[in-house]
């Protein structure tokens, strides 16, 4: 039985956002920091400085780089760049990749929104679906779940492009914002460079959705396998210890790209897994983010 938005946010509200309230507090600010665009100064480059804010014209006229320093708004800005492509529909009989997607971003809306931020989201499923531009308040994080529960949800799309959310993103967000691009990252290359784009002027977090079964093949037999993009189906069998050992080295081979890339773009990654605990994956990821944190200013206290 389908849920409407509302029982889906009073769920969460119970399950997830108290949760997060409790634990993170006032120091979510230390984790999703939003930066303003007013400038407050310029100084000299120290090493553990953000390379994305170097004033070039100045560093040029300097002759040793210089980088801007802006004043943070009191208030969040988060756009929500959604996958909701045919792939993500995969998962457990008892979650599903898009579950895990909807799941995320209505506690992260309502705990944003709660504080006075706004919040907005693109959807991509059959290409681009929907613009919602950032608006805050209750009513804004239900609007935002409507549209995730009740769009219709073709059994088959052209290939993903990634590149076309983010490329979108980039195009209809002007202002800087903290963008979280939250994706299966099962996709058509060319994506890498889109993202690296993005990130140079908004604070952009990959939420990596995965299902443990697409890493690691288990042994149930001979069957067919639909590819959830395209409709094609392959008869395999599971039982071959080799065929398994292949998968699982392409795997790992394709989860090394995809870490390589995000830190060329200086991206963060929360993993997000079909068997994991929405909560705790964002506090896992809380603590890793403030201690990178601590350490860079560390390094510069040190210098």
């Amino acid at each position: 039985m389908s849920r409407t938005p509302e029982q889906v946010l009073q769920r969460l509200d119970w399950t997830v956002i108290r949760r997060l309230d409790g634990v993170l507090q006032g120091d979510y600010r230390t984790v999703f920091r939003g930066q303003g665009l007013d400038l407050a100064d310029i100084r000299e480059y120290v090493p553990g400085d953000d390379v994305r804010y170097i004033d070039w014209n100045v560093t040029a006229r300097m002759d040793v780089p210089y980088v801007r320093e802006y004043l943070e708004e009191r208030e969040i800005s988060a756009h929500f760049l959604l996958d909701l492509s045919p792939s993500m529909d995969f998962g457990t009989a008892q979650t599903k990749k898009l579950d895990l997607l909807i799941d995320l971003v209505g506690a992260l809306a309502r705990v944003f929104t709660r504080r006075g931020n706004r919040v907005g989201a693109i959807l991509y499923g059959n290409g681009i679906e929907r613009v919602i531009p950032a608006r805050t308040g209750r009513l804004q994080v239900l609007r935002i779940l409507d549209e995730l529960i009740d769009r219709p949800r073709p059994k088959q799309a052209p290939f993903t492009r990634l590149a076309d959310l983010l490329e979108t993103a980039a195009r209809t967000i002007r202002r800087r914002s903290l963008l979280f691009v939250v994706s299966d990252l099962i996709t058509a290359p060319g994506w890498e460079r889109a993202l690296g784009q993005l990130a140079r002027h908004h604070e952009v977090i990959a939420v990596r959705v995965v299902d443990p079964r697409e890493q690691d093949l288990p042994d149930i037999g001979a069957i067919f396998m639909t590819d959830a993009e395209t409709g094609e189906q392959l008869f395999i069998d599971t039982s071959d210890a080799r065929f398994r050992a292949r998968f699982a080295e392409i795997a790992r081979r394709r989860e090394s790209e995809l870490l390589a890339a995000f830190r060329r773009a200086r991206v963060d990654v929360l993993p997000l897994s079909t068997e994991d605990d929405v909560v705790s994956a964002i506090l896992r990821f809380a603590a890793r983010r403030k201690l990178t944190r601590g350490k860079r200013q560390g390094a510069m206290v040190a210098v």
